[in-house]
């Protein structure tokens, strides 16, 4: 099932790291995900961003908080979405909780 949520978007719109950490994937081996980053805030927490048209980071990146790490891309249903996820300790958690 899905384990994090969707974030209406636009063609073109950037997608920002919601906190530092280091790119511990960066590709689309993902299918139902598309093109996916997931990265590494600290031992506890990780968080990924799906459905992107082009990625800007690459596996072992540094990102900082806030920074440009993709492009919005569009889901299985042709919507421009950003599917978002963060994961405490290895389990989905919802990421509403983590957003500002």
């Amino acid at each position: 099932g899905n384990q994090g949520i969707d974030i209406a978007g636009k063609p073109g719109q950037s997608v920002h790291a919601t906190a530092a950490g280091k790119v511990v994937y960066s590709g689309q081996g993902l299918r139902q995900l598309g093109q996916l980053i997931i990265i590494k805030h600290d031992a506890r927490f990780l968080s990924a961003y799906g459905f992107n048209s082009k990625l800007l980071v690459k596996e072992g990146d540094n990102v900082r908080s806030g920074q440009k790490i993709a492009i919005v891309g569009k889901n299985k249903t042709g919507r421009h979405v950003l599917h978002f996820e963060i994961r405490r300790d290895g389990s989905p958690v919802n990421p509403k909780v983590y957003l500002k």
